[in-house]
């Protein structure tokens, strides 16, 4: 099991964008970036376009916690490395959602070179209810 409600899944994995801010060490969010969100099937997957150094990545692997919104719905979550076995699957979901914007701007986020930039987000068991 995910963490994730049906409800979420459908809303922040349906949405085009997402918005994600890492935890500083004191506890304070950073600013919020927003990138694109994939759902495969029941997790949901955000990959660094520009590599796994951009900053935005780096803080939330160095962290590995932060915060998320899409759709109206906010969360905290843990930033999760995937295993290699869901790399397929990522592309796939990417490629579904997104390619209507041309091979140029998905190619940022699908394949080999994109791999090592995806996160799992897990929605946070620290979070108030």
């Amino acid at each position: 099991m995910s963490g994730w409600s049906d409800t979420e899944l459908e809303r922040i994995g349906g949405s085009t964008e997402l918005q994600v801010s890492s935890l500083r060490k004191d506890g304070s969010l950073r600013r919020f970036r927003t990138i694109w969100v994939v759902r495969a099937g029941d997790d949901l997957y955000v990959r660094s376009a520009y590599g796994t150094d951009n900053p935005w990545f780096r803080y939330a692997t160095i962290s590995g916690r932060g915060r998320i919104r899409a759709d109206g719905i906010e969360r905290d979550v843990d930033f999760v490395v995937p295993g290699d076995d869901v790399h397929p699957a990522v592309d796939a979901a990417y490629h579904a959602k997104y390619d209507r914007y041309g091979p140029q701007i998905v190619g940022t986020v699908v394949g080999a070179k994109a791999a090592p930039g995806t996160l799992r987000l897990v929605p946070s068991h620290t979070e108030k209810e």
